[in-house]
């Protein structure tokens, strides 16, 4: 009789165990090292030093922060200055890579041309020294009494760039910028959902205006409860004296990070985006010119519905390495998630635990954006390759 054997799978489920249980004893043993050496030397692993105040001040948060605040408090500060930088620079290098890729596109020279320029100069010059550039040109501008402005709302100088800005508590501003997700989040559930797509397209557009009106009005009522005492909800800077009050200032090494991550970002994106407009038939857009869609209608509906499914995969490790590239922000003094981490070392003495929180965030940060992507891409898939993935 033959000996029974493992099936594939349970024998492939066994080494994978095995694996992992490898994995993890060697992690131990090496933790358990590297704490009995530490411990030699007289050095404290753990941490407790979290909760201890931290003595100095960040150039930039978004949320209240003084010296006396701990180190975990200035650790939050920090990865929500990564986040915001993150989030603004990946939304405006889209917006700007997909210009570039329909000017390179078009038929017409002139854009081909700009196109062309925009793409060869700033992808093939090192985000490092772009950085160093935009932050030369932002603390050149002229000062405050001399600032550029634009209709008395906009200025910019050397201390900034000032715009106007709401007079809310962050408390409302958080609730009605989650009003205004959760809205976002219906008026795509009913442009998608099975049961809105059998009313007819009149009573449709009729409710998702009712639920965009209701989403506005929901924001404004949260942000007028939320505005400060004695003061109006929208604050506009002024010159006073030496310097601006009111509104909101948008520091040098900020507009620097935006900048260049934006441009450098947008540089590659146009060449994915391109790509992906190119590799759409022409068969289909003929189908479509021949059905009497515009233009516009051509673009939104078949090139570039066509070209997202295609282009999500690339476009997911661009924004994956752009978020990495915020970590540049040490180079200008900007007080990203990587700054506070390197500060926070020298001042505390606690590399170790540091580190392993620098790491820990940032593949959370990273780990989540490729799998919300990852989720979008296997929704907008083709039935057969969703079945065959």
């Amino acid at each position: 009789m033959r000996a029974p054997t493992l099936r594939g799978s349970k024998a492939s489920w066994l080494i994978q165990a095995l694996f992992i249980a490898a994995v993890v004893f060697l992690v131990w043993l090496v933790v358990d090292f590297t704490r009995g050496n530490l411990q030699a030397q007289g050095v404290t692993f753990g941490f407790g030093f979290l909760n201890r105040s931290t003595g100095w001040s960040v150039n930039y948060s978004l949320i209240p922060y003084s010296t006396t605040d701990p180190y975990w408090k200035v650790l939050v500060i920090g990865l929500m200055n990564t986040l915001w930088l993150g989030a603004i620079s990946l939304t405006l290098a889209t917006l700007l890579g997909v210009l570039v890729a329909i000017a390179r596109t078009v038929t017409n020279k002139v854009f081909n041309f700009i196109g062309l320029m925009f793409v060869e100069t700033f992808r093939n010059i090192p985000i490092l020294l772009q950085v160093f550039f935009w932050f030369a040109v932002f603390t050149n501008l002229p000062n405050p009494r001399n600032a550029i402005s634009y209709g008395d709302m906009v200025f910019l100088s050397a201390r900034g760039i000032f715009v106007p800005g709401l007079n809310v508590t962050l408390g409302m501003a958080f609730w009605a910028l989650a009003a205004v997700l959760a809205g976002a989040g219906v008026l795509i559930w009913i442009y998608n959902a099975r049961r809105f797509k059998r009313i007819e397209p009149k009573a449709r557009t009729r409710l998702a205006l009712g639920v965009l009106a209701l989403t506005v009005l929901a924001a404004l009522i949260l942000l007028y409860l939320g505005r400060k005492p004695d003061t109006d909800l929208i604050s506009i800077p002024a010159r006073r004296g030496l310097n601006f009050s009111g509104g909101i200032q948008i520091g040098p090494e900020v507009s620097t990070m935006i900048t260049a991550i934006t441009i450098y970002g947008a540089a590659y994106i146009s060449e994915i985006v391109r790509a992906g407009l190119i590799s759409v038939g022409k068969g289909q857009i003929e189908a479509a010119t021949a059905l009497g869609l515009s233009s516009w209608q051509i673009f939104t509906r078949i090139r570039m519905a066509l070209a997202f499914r295609m282009i999500l995969p690339s476009l997911t490790n661009q924004y994956i390495w752009l978020i990495k590239a915020t970590t540049l922000g040490i180079a200008v003094g900007f007080s990203d998630f990587f700054m506070v981490v390197a500060v926070s070392i020298t001042q505390s003495g606690h590399t170790i635990e540091l580190i392993g929180i620098l790491m820990a965030g940032f593949l959370a940060i990273n780990y989540t954006l490729a799998q919300v992507f990852n989720r979008i891409n296997r929704a907008i898939a083709l039935p057969g390759a969703r079945a065959g993935s």
